[in-house]
């Protein structure tokens, strides 16, 4: 499943980093590549080889190994731009020791980095805000999937990511055990309280979504149990009980019957999670998944 994903990710991945690059290394010509932009590393003679290891400081979940190599691939690609630099340059060459998704302890080799001094050095910073950031995301997403172990409950993020990684990071919820709720806008429909109130009502909302795109899943949020019947009414696939108690989702669950799926959302703590799965309800879903992240404490040391 990860795989296929990183598949539908590998355009948005190029992108992304060539962005990343492009912050750090500045305005780029073309008659400069852009690695001779770190003028740091030009203190380094040109042909210079080097090898270097990347390490966790604390135990982690992995996610971010496309990322990496998508920066040194940019930064080979750019520094053989010419034909006089490409007899300077050898391709940069990493060797994983982890995989994506893989459960790590503190102190463990990540990945090893073999060739030109310059390119390693100007990659760096890139490659690990990548791979902290995504491991992060990851291993916190691990820690509430526990929490929901032996349960039905599934555990969703939400849009609420990091702005320019919402591809990254709903993978790194993967990679942690979570699964993902809609990308955005365009995959499926998630009428709010705005939408009902602009719409005419619950009911007149998920007909014209369903007359609008019957392909697509439609969810209702409610805010109430007479919302709910509203909602279970009107045929929702659907319906996010929002900042409901337990008692409520109690007697959500009991009046749905499995005629819809039924979503727990609004301030969902690591420390609740195993009580609103006992209720019943078939997803949890958190914003804090992907925007209370803290990135892990990598580092990066020349052999």
């Amino acid at each position: 499943m990860l795989n296929a994903q990183l598949e539908k990710l590998q355009q948005d991945i190029s992108k992304t980093i060539s962005w990343a690059l492009s912050e750090d290394l500045g305005a780029v010509d073309d008659a400069m590549p852009q690695a001779s932009h770190d003028i740091t590393a030009m203190l380094i003679p040109e042909n210079e080889q080097a090898v270097a290891t990347v390490i966790t400081r604390e135990d982690c979940i992995v996610c971010g190994v496309a990322w990496v190599n998508e920066v040194f691939k940019q930064l080979d690609a750019s520094l053989n731009s010419t034909a006089e630099q490409a007899t300077n340059s050898l391709p940069t060459r990493i060797t994983w020791f982890v995989n994506d998704g893989e459960a790590v302890a503190a102190n463990s080799t990540l990945f090893e980095l073999e060739g030109n001094a310059r390119t390693l050095l100007t990659g760096e910073r890139v490659a690990l805000n990548f791979l902290q950031t995504l491991s992060g995301t990851a291993t916190l997403t691990s820690k509430y999937v526990k929490e929901l172990a032996g349960s039905n409950t599934k555990l969703l993020d939400t849009r609420k990511t990091l702005p320019g990684l919402r591809s990254a990071q709903k993978y790194a919820v993967l990679c942690g055990g979570g699964v993902n709720h809609r990308i955005g806008l365009f995959d499926a429909f998630l009428i709010k309280e705005n939408h009902i109130a602009a719409c005419g009502g619950i009911s007149q909302a998920v007909a014209t979504a369903k007359s609008n795109h019957s392909d697509k899943t439609v969810e209702v949020e409610v805010e109430s149990l007479d919302e709910l019947e509203q909602a279970l009414s009107a045929g929702a696939d659907i319906i996010m009980l929002d900042n409901f108690s337990p008692t409520m989702i109690e007697q959500a669950v009991t009046a749905t019957r499995g005629k819809a799926k039924l979503e727990v959302s609004g301030n969902m703590t690591i420390e609740i999670l195993q009580e609103y799965a006992k209720a019943g309800v078939d997803y949890i879903s958190s914003g804090a998944l992907t925007k209370h992240v803290n990135a892990i404490d990598l580092s990066m040391r020349f052999k």
